[in-house]
């Protein structure tokens, strides 16, 4: 069985390392094997822990472990086809050496390799529970439509890639003076492809795995918590806990009572904005948030009333209902609005668009002939109908 993975994402600065460790703490005191992890590139999970942590597992306390991933060993291990041949194709066009090599790493890669060190220790069999501490969430949701891109390339590039480079290998030399990638180029991709493929399938396994969305009681983070909601239903991901950190105590004084006021006008619309997913609040302590002590400390107040492994809440978001004239397609995006969502069908393939983010929903090849008939967007939810007619769809305004 699949240990039990949670993924604490959110705005920078709001103490998402914090929850992750002393949520890590928790399931180890419970007496689950765990294991706590940091893929954000600006790693704090060390501080946090008051341990040294680095590229391999290393134990931290009773049945709990800690691992900062080195995001340039795991390029190193799935990207050193792709780097060698690019890198060499510019030093032939006259880049210094130096400067080819930083510019065979995309944006983004780097936080993308530290997702498949994750995706290692999950296969990995040794633990129970898996708590993640992500990157920030701009980071975080480019990284959760990567599996899509690669789906694609799995099925509509690489069966036609070897003819390709057969034929156009001489061309390109003779007329273009450059070098095609090798085969070992395109195994290195398709390796990633198929890697990302497998772990974007156990991050949409909601028994076991969710994401829990960190923020401050603030109006532009919690704006920004709304956004990310959104696309983490769009790419069909499960969040199962919204925690608000940092929130004033009842008594915190004449100076910050009004900042207290102003918290709790956001903290209802947190509540009224992610119902029915449970909203955890923890206070702010007097002193920072480090060592076994501290915590304790946030995970008692967090988890008062919760089980910490628990699946705190389990809906779907993304159905489908086929008959043998047509299909329904219901898709929750809490917090989009209508003008900002665009559809389009290719094939058998669906593209969802919310505010420039965009999934595509694989339908099955019954609907192969059918294109989007209406399209409606009430209470948070995006239903597509599918017929026979030839047609295209936005959704009502």
């Amino acid at each position: 069985m699949r240990p039990r993975t949670i993924l604490y994402t959110g705005k920078g600065g709001v103490g998402k390392t914090s929850v992750a460790a002393c949520t890590a703490r928790a399931l180890a005191g419970s007496g689950l094997r765990t294991l706590a992890i940091s893929t954000d590139p600006a790693h704090s999970l060390s501080e946090s822990l008051e341990a040294e942590l680095g590229g391999e597992p290393r134990q931290v306390g009773d049945r709990l472990w800690g691992l900062e991933v080195n995001a340039q060993e795991e390029m190193e291990r799935h990207w050193s086809g792709v780097q060698e041949w690019f890198g060499e194709l510019l030093v032939e066009r006259g880049v210094d050496r130096i400067s080819a090599e930083e510019l065979t790493v995309p944006p983004g890669m780097d936080e993308l390799f530290s997702l498949l060190q994750l995706q290692a220790q999950l296969r990995a069999g040794e633990w129970e529970a898996v708590v993640v501490d992500c990157a920030p969430t701009g980071e975080t949701l480019r990284l959760l439509s990567f599996p899509d891109v690669a789906r694609w390339w799995i099925e509509k590039v690489f069966p036609m890639e070897r003819q390709l480079l057969a034929a156009a290998r001489p061309i390109a030399r003779s007329l273009l003076d450059i070098s095609l990638p090798s085969h070992a180029v395109f195994a290195d991709i398709q390796r990633l492809s198929a890697n990302l493929i497998e772990l974007n399938e156990i991050l949409r396994d909601r028994e076991r795995c969710t994401i829990r969305l960190v923020m401050n009681p603030d109006k532009m983070v919690i704006g920004e918590a709304m956004r990310t909601f959104t696309y983490l239903n769009l790419y069909g991901y499960l969040t199962d806990a919204v925690i608000v950190n940092r929130v004033f105590p009842v008594g915190v004084g004449p100076y910050f009572s009004r900042w207290r006021e102003v918290q709790e006008e956001h903290l209802e619309l947190v509540r009224s904005g992610f119902s029915p997913v449970p909203v955890l609040c923890a206070p702010y302590f007097e002193q920072e948030v480090l060592g076994g002590e501290m915590l304790d400390r946030l995970a008692a107040e967090l988890y008062a009333e919760h089980d910490p492994a628990a699946v705190l809440y389990s809906a779907l978001t993304q159905e489908l209902s086929v008959s043998e004239d047509g299909a329904t397609l219901r898709l929750a995006l809490p917090f989009a609005r209508k003008g900002d969502i665009s559809l389009k069908k290719i094939g058998l393939e669906l593209v969802v668009g919310v505010d420039g983010h965009r999934r595509t929903i694989m339908l099955p090849s019954a609907l192969a002939a059918f294109q989007p008939s209406a399209a409606s967007f009430e209470d948070g939810a995006l239903e597509v109908t599918f017929n026979g007619k030839q047609r295209t769809a936005t959704p009502d305004r």
